[in-house]
């Protein structure tokens, strides 16, 4: 049986893997929208800002996700 702690730990590290996975699939989703023809320069660089934006969000959550799976 679980102890609270553990189950803490548990429910907070699944929070935040739900929340990387999301992330994921958003910066997936703005690659491949780059990769689509007849692009506008403005489309780009709003992708592109939206893409920086994902990636450091991404850089941060695994940042949180590494530190908590190694308390």
């Amino acid at each position: 049986m679980a102890t609270a702690v553990a189950t803490k730990i548990e429910n907070t590290l699944k929070v935040m893997l739900n929340e990387l996975k999301e992330e994921c699939l958003t910066c997936i989703k703005l690659t491949n929208q780059l990769e689509l023809d007849n692009l506008s320069e403005e489309q780009i660089e709003e992708l592109l800002g939206e893409l920086t934006a994902s990636v450091t969000h991404l850089n941060t959550q695994s940042d949180n996700i590494k530190e908590e799976i190694e308390q």
